[in-house]
């Protein structure tokens, strides 16, 4: 199932759109800013019991 959601590119600032695939449950995984290109860490967290997630967005480098 694919979610929609605005994050903030953690180098440019931008808001960007990004799709979100909830069936696969809480994953890590890299996408490139659709603005500058940079590698942006999506953290993604599902909550299997009602469906909801959080998107957290972090430049490659940040701990």
């Amino acid at each position: 199932m694919f979610n929609f959601t605005d994050i903030a590119c953690p180098y440019c600032g931008e808001t960007i759109e990004v799709a979100v695939d909830t069936s696969a449950g809480s994953q890590t995984y890299i996408e490139d800013c659709q603005v500058c290109c940079r590698p942006i860490v999506m953290r993604l967290v599902v909550d299997e019991g009602d469906e909801t997630f959080e998107l957290h967005a972090s430049a490659e480098n940040d701990g």
